[in-house]
Formats: C-alpha cells, structure tokens, sequence
C-alpha cells in the first residue's frame, strides 16, 4: 500500500477544484494547473470542496507505484495555485552579481561575458540584493527547473566555495596544496 496515496488532500477556501471527464482542473489566486488523471486506473473523490481523495481501482505493483506520485502531482498543484513555491539562490565570489533587465536576468560570474538568461513564463524571478536571487512561481517543477538551470551556468567550485548555490546549501570543501 502506498503511504503517501492514502493521505486525503486538503483544499484551501480560495482553490477551486473541478474534475471534467479525465482533467483536474485546480484554479486559486495564484494561477491555474490541469492535471490528466487516469481514471481507468484510480477513483477521484471531491469530498464537499474540502478534500480530495484518490484510490486505485485494483491494487497491483503497477498502481502502487502510481497512486503516491499521482497524489503528490495534484498536492502540488493545490499548493501551488494557493501559496506558491520559491527557491533563493545565493551568488559567492569576487565580482559576482545579478540584475533584472526588462524579461531577462542579467548575470555577472567571473566569465569575459555577461550571461543574459531568458525568464520563463509563469515564474517570477526577484533580485534582493546584488548577490541574492528569489525565484517565485505557481508551479514547483518549474521553479525548481529554473533554480537548476542557473546553478549550472556556474557551478560550485570545491576550494574556495565560489559559485552559485541554493540558500543553506552545504559545501565540502576540498584542503588544498600543502607545502
């Protein structure tokens, strides 16, 4: 049995929740995701606009499998149309920095060249301090897409601990050359 799938799914009061035919629509203040769920294979219960509850119509290996991905798929559409993920990410080193212009993000890392990178739709991308980036938006695979796809223009350098990370990421540094 799977763990997570039996956990039924709150709904916030400002998140609208619709099943049309094979499509979860979730709708809140913060935007809106549809989500195709295979009913050949689960049950989707609405319990009075408060919960959502999803069960496999047959218990076999292959439904276990999906039942907890497909409940942790819909639980973060809820939770992403109602509050929303973000990710703060950190620039370290000598000259490093960050600045908005207009739909792109402008990055200083230590390269010859500025590195202009293209902000999604659907994320919002806030730049705190010079060396401080929040990364905000309704759907957390994206975020969490976009956060990665920074981190790897320039990544963790094992000696001095410059690069780009995630706030209260923990870098093992390598000793260096010793005498």
């Amino acid at each position: 049995m799977s763990k997570i799938g039996k956990i039924n799914i709150s709904i916030p009061e400002k998140v609208k929740v619709v099943l049309a035919g094979n499509i979860l629509n979730i709708e809140g203040p913060l935007g809106k995701k549809t989500i195709n769920v295979d009913l050949d294979i689960f049950n989707l219960d609405i319990i009075e606009g408060k919960e959502i509850a999803i069960k496999p119509k047959k218990v076999d290996q292959k439904t276990k499998r999906l039942w907890g991905m497909n409940r942790s798929l819909i639980n973060n559409a809820v939770i992403g149309s109602s509050t929303g993920y973000e990710k703060i990410l950190e620039l370290v080193g000598v000259g490093y920095r960050a600045a908005l212009k207009g739909n792109q993000l402008n990055l200083q890392l230590g390269y010859s060249h500025d590195i202009n990178f293209d902000i999604p739709e659907g994320i919002k991308i806030a730049v705190e301090k010079q060396t401080t980036l929040k990364i905000t938006g309704s759907d957390k695979q994206l975020v969490g897409e976009v956060a990665s796809k920074i981190k790897t223009l320039r990544k963790i350098e094992p000696y001095k601990g410059k690069g780009v990370r995630e706030k209260g990421q923990y870098v093992l540094k390598k000793e260096g050359k010793k005498k």
